[in-house]
């Protein structure tokens, strides 16, 4: 896909227009139409300093050319005129980049979901190894965690844990964690010393606000119950545990964690939204509800995105073929080893399938 050179030029009208309306009175006393206009040129900044500096280019090469045509300046402007050329080449691959379609939900925070899956305790373990993971990542990237909702195993993994994961560019990165995730590795149980292969599934929705997904009281079945779990701690002894059935699609969400029930209430409902807006997606949208399922799967050890081996210390991500041996750092939240390729990868896909960068005049 060509854009036209006219509308390019448009965007950097709208650019010029919004530094001229946010510092309107009119704008600076609403709080709201500044933080929506400022959001708008914040977006646009980084296409519109790629579009001044192509220009700059091209116009110092033209000069260039005109002057390869005096004796006294052709050795001069034939030698600059290679490097040049090859930097509106680099320019036109970041405008190209940059001229990709947006998902809608990149800036989202996003809920993450983790469950063990094959391999009983061991799997219950490597959720909670993949849960610090995240967690670690998300520390390193200056995010939030919030715990949503925990059931623990009895060897203190997880049999699932849900997080909302909040900040900046949140969902574009953890997107990637979505699928099911296989470790091979000795567990402490083991007297043999005899490698075993578990897994644990990883979904990563973005978190839906109630304007995208409107939830009607009259669908819900919302019941009270005791907080169930490990130990004797004084949110087990409450009745404080909140059950929500949406009747409609037969979701179930249980939040326990809180000793309020306004508060677990207000959490499911929060992963509710979350999981019924990707439901939404899917009908939209073919091509993101098969990436759900196969994010989900059913926690076969043959449906995986990623391996972790324990002995070589090694991670594996299946879908780039990528092999790093900084398993340890990569567990301790240095995820961006794989997350950029993997970006990187994603990108490239897009532009191979239908997006052209260059601009046409």
């Amino acid at each position: 896909m060509l854009l036209p050179l006219d509308q390019l030029q448009a965007v950097a009208r709208r650019f010029e227009e919004l530094e001229q309306l946010m510092c309107s009175s009119e704008v600076l006393a609403d709080p709201k139409r500044m933080q929506k206009l400022n959001k708008e040129r914040v977006e646009l900044e980084p296409l519109v300093r790629t579009l001044a500096s192509r220009g700059a280019l091209e116009r110092r090469l033209a000069e260039l050319r005109d002057a390869s045509t005096d004796p006294e300046l052709r050795e001069l402007a034939e030698a600059e005129i290679p490097e040049l050329e090859q930097a509106l080449v680099q320019s036109g691959d970041e405008l190209a980049l940059l001229l990709l379609p947006r998902d809608p939900h990149d800036e989202r925070n996003t809920v993450v979901e983790i469950r063990s899956g094959e391999g009983g305790e061991e799997a219950a373990l490597f959720a909670a190894d993949l849960y610090r993971m995240i967690a670690r990542y998300a520390a390193r990237k200056g995010w939030k965690i919030e715990v949503l909702s925990t059931s623990e195993s009895s060897a203190g993994g997880y049999k699932e844990v849900i997080l909302l994961v909040s900040g900046k560019q949140v969902y574009s990165h953890l997107r990637y964690e979505g699928g099911v995730h296989r470790v091979q590795r000795v567990p402490a149980t083991e007297a043999q010393g005899r490698v075993h292969t578990s897994t644990a599934t990883v979904a990563v929705l973005p978190e839906a606000d109630e304007v995208d997904v409107q939830v009607d009281d009259a669908d819900l079945e919302i019941s009270i119950a005791a907080s169930g779990g490990p130990g004797g701690q004084g949110v087990n002894t409450t009745n404080s545990a909140v059950l929500i059935r949406h009747v409609p699609t037969g979701i179930l969400v249980k939040c326990q964690d809180e000793r309020s029930q306004i508060k677990n209430q207000a959490r499911a409902l929060t992963v509710l939204r979350s999981r019924l807006l990707e439901i939404e997606r899917r009908k939209q949208e073919e091509a993101i509800g098969a990436e759900r399922r196969s994010m989900v799967g059913s926690a076969e050890r043959a449906e995986k995105i990623r391996t972790y081996n324990f002995p070589q210390s090694r991670v594996t991500d299946h879908r780039i073929n990528l092999t790093s041996h900084a398993l340890t750092a990569i567990l301790d939240g240095d995820l961006d080893v794989l997350v950029g390729p993997l970006r990187a990868h994603r990108q490239a896909e897009l532009l191979k399938h239908g997006v052209s960068l260059g601009v046409s005049r």
